[in-house]
């Protein structure tokens, strides 16, 4: 017996609407070019909106919300749609009440044609190229204009994002900042975007907010834990950063409590740095057994044995780079294994940071921080769409934060 077929699935999970064949054969008698085709998807497009609007109509009318009124023909205007420009008769009323909702009055862009617009600037499309894009594609001439009116929308969005209220504790945040070229009073600037990426008891991860400033210090910091306050942020559990200079003096006048760490692969890396490439293996099998050791003494017994090392005597700025990190250092050691996977390095934020720096990289400056605001915002928006786990080894460190932390962490449960 011949399994019956499952409606198709539409919108929200309802039935989709299905085509009768003869209608079919009459839009489609027979192979088609592929212009022809898109001319009959926007023929069919323009008789089912002008169908829905009659309807809307019609139920005007049969409100009676005004006596003896009735249909009084119709008025041309071309719609913008994600198909294209299409052109509708749009039905009046005699006295003038009919207000549209599928089409609204004034509307000159159907829904989804600015949902569009806003897809393509998120991904790191210029003004310029958005333009060309649906010149090319659609046939549509569209300003430059209009594509920043309709971008600029999200302004509203970001800034109710970014004065959100937060939750009362995190176990983990990460800080981390990337660099972008800005215009301002006709000079190009290089500045910093600071980011902070938390993590919640369930593991779940949020963006908490984006900052944006010329110079890293003190005070910038301050103002930043002071935003995090203001917003409902009473306690963080662990912080770690990549020493970004000013940090660890505004934390701790922010959040006295707070354990911060450093990035363990930043001092790995940098450190390689220092050392040709021929002797970069000889100095990585001297600093593991630092960062791997068992306990803070073992770990700067580790550190003097590398300095008194002929390589660490040749390379001398390698261990008193250590040393000047050695209080953020420190923390890492009294961790177990599960936590330290946690928190050795910064690369939870750095993968959110190189997927911007894809979008940002076409663009050369922006000219203000709004508009590097904007994009910023719109592509951390596409990046959570892919946030559906928690991170690897999540609820082990969540099983250690409860031991280390004890009422602290309990003050983050749900």
């Amino acid at each position: 017996m011949a399994k019956k077929k499952a409606p198709l699935a539409g919108v929200e999970g309802q039935a989709a609407v299905r085509i009768p064949p003869e209608l079919l054969e009459q839009l489609v008698p027979g192979p088609m070019t592929p212009e022809g085709l898109e001319a009959v998807f926007r023929g069919f497009k323009k008789a089912f909106l002008e169908r829905a609007l009659n309807a809307e109509l019609e139920a005007h009318l049969d409100a009676a919300e005004v006596p003896g009124n009735h249909r009084n023909g119709r008025t041309g205007k071309t719609v913008l749609t994600d198909e294209g420009a299409v052109r509708l008769d749009i039905p009046r009323d005699r006295a003038g009440s009919f207000e549209p909702q599928l089409v609204p009055k004034h509307s000159r862009r159907f829904a989804g044609f600015d949902d569009k617009i806003v897809s393509m600037y998120a991904r790191g499309m210029s003004v310029r190229e958005i333009q060309q894009h649906l010149r090319q594609m659609y046939a549509v001439e569209v300003s430059p204009d209009l594509i920043s009116r309709v971008t600029d929308a999200v302004l509203e969005e970001v800034a109710a994002w970014q004065g959100r209220p937060l939750e009362a504790v995190y176990p983990l945040v990460f800080f981390d900042a990337l660099r972008v070229k800005i215009r301002a009073d006709g000079v190009v600037h290089n500045k910093a975007v600071y980011l902070a990426l938390g993590v919640q008891r369930d593991g779940t991860r949020d963006v908490l907010g984006l900052w944006i400033e010329h110079t890293e210090g003190a005070r910038f910091w301050l103002r930043v834990f002071t935003d995090l306050r203001n917003r409902g942020v009473s306690d963080i559990l662990l912080g770690v950063a990549d020493g970004l200079k000013g940090l660890p003096e505004a934390l701790e006048a922010a959040f006295p409590r707070t354990t911060l760490q450093t990035c363990i692969v930043h001092l790995i890396r940098n450190s390689l740095g220092y050392v040709p490439w021929r002797e970069r293996k000889a100095m990585a099998g001297l600093l593991r057994p630092i960062y791997t050791a068992p306990n803070a003494e073992a770990a700067e017994a580790a550190l003097q044995v590398l300095e008194d090392s002929p390589l660490g005597q040749r390379y001398a700025t390698v261990a008193p780079a250590w040393r000047r990190a050695w209080t953020q250092v420190v923390p890492f050691f009294a961790f177990p294994p599960e936590v330290r996977r946690m928190v050795y390095t910064t690369n939870a934020i750095e993968s959110v940071n190189a997927r911007l720096r894809k979008v940002i990289k076409t663009r050369g400056h922006f000219p203000t921080d709004e508009a590097a605001t904007k994009l910023i915002w719109l592509a951390l928006r596409n990046i959570k769409t892919v946030w559906n786990k928690p991170p690897v080894h999540w609820t082990a460190a969540m099983n250690q934060f409860a031991i280390l932390f004890g009422d602290r962490i309990e003050r983050a449960a749900p």
